[in-house]
């Protein structure tokens, strides 16, 4: 009888994966020792494998090169990493070597931007492509920006009023994109995206604040929709609106020569996981190519916006099965030694599900189980995995430990969850290890950060203060009006 784990996955998957395979009983993971990666650091942790960054965006330019090939496409393809999925430093670094440019969505991201200016990360052919609703510290950071002399920073103006602040914070004239409103899946609570301008009003607002300003120059049109890619009617049916107020904005606007169709390629989020990229990828090339003919007018360069697919598959976290509550006679709770609300928070903001596998104990005999965090929120628990009704894992069992791992977690969860500050009912939060490869392809691995202590969260709090002195913690003593 197939009562062991691997029987389960066998029978479930296509197993080995080019990611995923085994080492006796222990997980592997791109060829990572994740058991070995336990015994040195401990549990819980969380790690980024920054190869696998290069890595993806490696193979979107090769889609979108062969596309390009295929379609006789005239235009050029440009990568953005929108910083917004992840901003560390190491992330950056890593993405950064691939020859890609940047899509910011806040004030500080100018800052980083600068910053990796002044590093040589980023050089000033570097396009800049500035999305998001821009609020006064934004507007002078671009403007600081561009006065500067970084010429291809390209502010997407969001809203009416853009086209003025801009112009009162830059010197001389400037390029900007237009983004587009678009309509949301009807399964949405509204109809329009909050971002952007209608499909309706864009050539009216080129006309009236644009065509006759002798300061801006319209480079970009800007499309993006909340769902993502996918091969299905609607998006095909928002691409071809976004291109048809694309070639009627080409005859008005010499200038206008880019269309961002902005990002949202899927991850993999189950060892079931089916996206053809390079069919996506051709049919987008070819209904713009289409689209440009039959209205004779010269195709636009591409710029994609890609930051999930980025950075997500680089991120994986460990925890460990504290312990096992038997609530009633069908459900079986195994404790980790964590939280996912605080670690993993599109688990219950979204419900997003990641592939969740055992680190080790393949071999042993599985069972049915939910799994919940440490707090005392009755939403922290994690009950199913993506094609399946419930979580299976190895038996639980007091002296024979088991570790699980969630995969492709690796953006958004730290800055949602609020890294380096408070986390829910104060668990702390768990290690950061960072893992590349050094010139002869060996793993390496480095502590980035160290699990929270209390002392962290003390002084968050304002616990460090000393009785007599507000000022030693950086705060002023009290006004007494």
């Amino acid at each position: 009888m197939n009562t062991k784990y691997i029987d389960l996955i066998d029978q479930t998957y296509f197993f080995p994966q080019e990611e995923f395979t085994l080492d006796g009983e222990n997980l592997r993971f791109h060829n990572i020792d994740l058991r070995g990666l336990v015994a040195r650091y401990g549990s819980p942790l969380k790690f980024t494998y920054l190869p696998k960054i290069s890595e993806n965006i490696a193979n979107a330019k090769a889609w979108f090169a062969n596309a390009i090939e295929k379609h006789e496409y005239k235009g050029d393809y440009k990568y953005c990493y929108c910083t917004k999925s992840s901003h560390f430093q190491h992330v950056l670094h890593e993405a950064l070597k691939n020859d890609i440019h940047i899509e910011t969505s806040s004030a500080f991201d100018i800052d980083i931007v600068e910053s990796l200016k002044v590093s040589g990360k980023i050089k000033d052919d570097t396009y800049i492509i500035c999305n998001g609703f821009k609020r006064d510290q934004y507007i002078e950071n671009i403007g600081r920006l561009i006065n500067r002399g970084h010429r291809n920073c390209i502010p997407i103006i969001d809203n009416y009023e853009e086209i003025d602040l801009l112009s009162d914070a830059i010197k001389g004239d400037f390029q900007v994109g237009i983004r587009i409103a678009s309509e949301e899946e009807p399964k949405f609570e509204f109809y329009t995206s909050r971002l952007g301008i209608g499909y309706k009003n864009i050539v009216p607002f080129y006309e009236n604040q644009i065509k006759d300003n002798d300061k801006v120059e319209l480079k970009m049109l800007h499309f993006f929709i909340n769902t993502g890619i996918r091969d299905n009617a609607y998006y095909w049916n928002e691409l071809i609106k976004c291109l048809k107020v694309y070639v009627r904005l080409k005859k008005l606007c010499p200038t206008l020569n880019s269309l961002n169709i902005g990002g949202g390629f899927p991850i993999k989020n189950s060892l079931a996981f089916e996206y053809d990229y390079q069919y996506m990828v051709d049919e987008i090339i070819n209904q713009i190519n289409i689209a440009c003919q039959e209205a004779d007018v010269p195709v636009p360069n591409i710029f994609t916006e890609f930051g999930s697919f980025t950075v997500g598959e680089s991120g994986g976290a460990i925890y460990e099965i504290l312990y096992q509550k038997q609530q009633n006679d069908r459900e079986k709770w195994n404790m980790i030694d964590s939280s996912f609300i605080t670690t993993l928070p599109d688990t219950w903001a979204i419900n997003k599900r990641f592939i969740m596998l055992p680190i080790n104990r393949w071999n042993d005999e599985y069972e049915r189980v939910l799994l919940g965090g440490l707090t005392c929120d009755s939403d922290d628990y994690y009950n199913s995995e993506q094609n399946m009704n419930a979580i299976y894992l190895p038996k639980y069992k007091r002296d024979k430990p088991l570790y699980i791992g969630f995969f492709n977690i690796g953006a958004y969860q730290e800055t949602i969850g609020g890294y380096g500050g408070l986390q829910h009912c104060l668990i702390p939060q768990p290690k950061h290890i960072l893992i590349d490869k050094d010139p002869d392809g060996n793993i390496v691995t480095t502590l980035f950060s160290p699990q929270q202590k209390v002392e962290d969260f003390l002084r968050v709090l304002g616990y460090d203060k000393k009785e007599t002195g507000l000022e030693s913690s950086g705060q002023e003593k009290p006004l007494i009006l």
